[in-house]
């Protein structure tokens, strides 16, 4: 066998290796690599004779491996065409593979019903009022925003059986039930989105009300802040919480905002008595 010069170059070898890592081939012999592009056979036979070997290596570092395996330097630029020709064909498929995943999520009824909704994919499954052993589930799943969810629960086998609150979010989000959709989600029935005075609500019944209140509030940052601008005209908190339609939510959404703005400091914030004055009004005091 000639021992050509070499005439590859370390950065084109670094191109090659850094690209055929993501490849579904890194494993496959190299031999087997050049009988699929009906070429001159790789030197050396067997099963760990793989891209896998080498692509780990800088260039001189593989130069190096292949003369201690006395493979002659013209192979160094055999080797580094190997795995360009193969990604011409691996990348096609790539695509393919990425195109389907994209198709399923095109697909995803779950998907389109948050959408109608207006509810956000990326809404945290924690800030939902989902039970402690559905959240758990869901974190153990790695599910961490609604959009998770609706991706998993429709790549579910149908034989896969599950219950509680994981099978009531997935029948409210299948079947639009906006009522039981409400007692899972912060959502207002009737409108579209999540929003903040019902998250407060659903707070208030959490295992840890004041964390909850703090996450929800900055996840609905932009109505905490017309809340608070409301109340520093002079409006009431009464008016901002009326939209939970409920004494009882009222209250208690009430609640967890005032222990929030105290805790900051800004409680004091507004006309006609501040704050505590809204809240004493709606509190009935």
């Amino acid at each position: 066998m000639s021992d050509t010069p070499k005439k590859s170059t370390a950065t084109e070898w670094d191109e090659v290796r850094s690209a055929f890592a993501a490849s579904i081939m890194v494993n496959t012999p190299l031999s087997s690599l050049a009988q699929n592009l009906d070429g001159p056979d790789w030197p050396v036979k067997g099963k760990e004779e793989t891209p896998a070997a080498y692509i780990d290596l800088s260039y001189d570092e593989m130069v190096t491996m292949l003369t201690m395996k006395g493979i002659p330097a013209s192979k160094v630029d055999f080797l580094i065409s190997l795995l360009k020709e193969t990604l011409s064909f691996d990348t096609p498929f790539g695509e393919m593979v990425e195109q389907t995943e994209a198709s399923a999520l095109k697909d995803n009824q779950l998907l389109k019903n948050l959408a109608k909704l207006g509810i956000s994919e990326v809404f945290p499954m924690t800030l939902t009022a989902l039970s402690t052993d559905t959240i758990e589930f869901c974190k153990l799943e790695k599910l961490t925003t609604l959009g998770e969810f609706c991706i998993f629960a429709q790549s579910m086998s149908q034989n896969v059986i599950v219950g509680g609150d994981f099978r009531r979010l997935l029948n409210a989000l299948s079947h639009i039930d906006e009522a039981t959709l409400a007692e899972c989600l912060p959502f207002r029935v009737g409108g579209r989105g999540l929003h903040l005075p019902e998250a407060l609500a659903q707070a208030a019944r959490s295992a840890v009300p004041a964390t909850r209140t703090s996450l929800a509030i900055e996840w609905f940052k932009d109505e905490y802040a017309a809340m608070r601008k409301e109340l520093a005209a002079g409006g009431s908190l009464q008016r901002s919480l009326a939209v939970l339609g409920n004494a009882d939510a009222e209250k208690r959404a009430a609640e967890m905002l005032t222990n929030y703005m105290k805790a900051k400091g800004g409680a004091s914030e507004g006309k006609k008595g501040g704050l505590f004055g809204s809240l004493g009004r709606l509190f009935g005091k």
